[in-house]
């Protein structure tokens, strides 16, 4: 795998496709700048070695069309405070206003180009227009993992016009390689916590790592369509009616390859989806019509516990609970907790996906935990099997 520390960037300019998609209030300022640190690493490899760099990303969704609420003029000063380094903007991603920034560029600056979804060319993959980005970089280093499972002009096409100089940046490398203890080099036993709402979403993930999981934590809405294919009450329980048979079939293939599932047996469940709803703590199976399980129970999350600390490799995507709401918080705060003392015991762990992120940042464990993905649905894809096109644009 070749990542940017095979490169020596003196007096070389880097194309990065970083992941600066950050959210932004109504004054346009950075809430959270966590995908910009991120990649600073890389930045500063850069730099350091004497070359310069020309960060391009993405911002929002703005559909081919100039958006000036979504114009990267509005990250530059934060991505200049988080570097460390007055970062130069131009209007533009290809043209002569870039060239003539690009010509400029002298060792040790850093170049932000306009939002490339600003051409709709981006998104549709356009040979033309990656050739043209391709002029802005004698380098081409992919940092964005987030967008890797996207074959866009800037993440992929554009690799085509350096054969023999692209790589990998720091970010991109370690999703890499946390994936791949996951998936081939974890230390045994492997123990995968699958939370969020439903089955369907989650199937082909499932299937896929059955061969390297030891263990399987189910929780979140999906547990409703497993209990419910068993027979069990579930109530007014979020399930996917269509998916029982599914559910059965997940239960009968883990059996078959010597998979453990461990099923919540109780649930805090209340009498309305809201935050004040009266809650009781019932049998998992024996839900009341009228009542819904939202948050795992005190059993269940003694059961958890036991399987989760003594694992020596987790995968935890999705929350248990609709932890959002104070009184369904619980559950998903104890899997942390979990995660946190079998971290702290040497074990090596993966958080990602949206939901799982945003629990681990709200709860406060993104340092207690080995690595948090950076990239949603890339890392789904490359849960589920799948050779994301970023990465291979690199390999190739």
């Amino acid at each position: 795998m070749k990542t940017i520390d095979n490169y020596n960037f003196e007096d070389k300019k880097a194309l990065i496709r970083v992941d600066f998609n950050v959210p932004l209030d109504a004054n346009f300022q950075v809430t959270d700048n966590s995908r910009i640190e991120a990649a600073k690493p890389t930045i500063l490899k850069v730099l350091e070695d004497g070359g310069s760099a020309v960060l391009m990303s993405h911002l929002g969704r703005p559909k081919g069309q100039r958006n000036e609420a979504m114009s990267l003029k509005h990250i530059a000063d934060k991505v200049s405070e988080t570097i460390g380094v007055q970062v130069k903007f131009v209007e533009d991603c290809i043209g002569e206003k870039v060239e003539t920034a690009y010509n400029a560029l002298q060792s040790g600056e850093i170049l932000l180009l306009e939002n490339l979804r600003f051409y709709a060319e981006e998104e549709s993959g356009d040979r033309d227009f990656a050739e043209k980005l391709s002029k802005f970089g004698d380098i081409y280093v992919n940092d964005a993992f987030g967008t890797a499972h996207r074959a866009h002009a800037s993440t992929t096409i554009v690799a085509e016009f350096f054969p023999e100089h692209k790589c990998f940046g720091y970010l991109l490398a370690s999703e890499i390689n946390a994936i791949d203890k996951i998936m081939r080099t974890g230390e045994k036993p492997v123990t995968a916590i699958l939370g969020g709402a439903k089955v369907s979403s989650k199937i082909t993930i499932i299937e896929n790592i059955l061969d390297k999981v030891d263990h399987l934590v189910i929780g979140g809405g999906m547990t409703y369509t497993f209990i419910k294919a068993q027979g069990g009450q579930v109530g007014d329980s979020i399930c996917e009616n269509d998916k029982t048979e599914l559910a059965l079939d997940i239960l009968k293939k883990a059996e078959s390859k010597g998979v453990e599932v461990h099923l919540p047996v109780d649930v805090v469940a209340a009498d309305a989806f809201e935050e004040n709803a009266r809650t009781r703590t019932v049998p998992v199976d024996q839900i009341p019509e009228g009542w819904q399980g939202l948050d795992a129970g005190p059993e269940t999350l003694e059961k958890f516990k036991e399987v989760i600390i003594n694992s020596k490799t987790i995968l935890w995507n999705g929350p248990v609970g609709v932890f959002e709401m104070e009184p369904f918080a619980n559950g998903t705060k104890a899997i942390g907790d979990f995660v946190d003392t079998a971290t702290q015991k040497g074990a090596f762990s993966l958080v990602g996906g949206g939901d799982s992120v945003a629990a681990v940042k709200q709860f406060g464990f993104q340092d207690k935990v080995s690595y948090v993905s950076t990239g949603g649905g890339a890392m789904l894809e490359s849960l589920e099997g799948k050779t994301l096109p970023g990465i291979a644009a690199i390999l190739q």
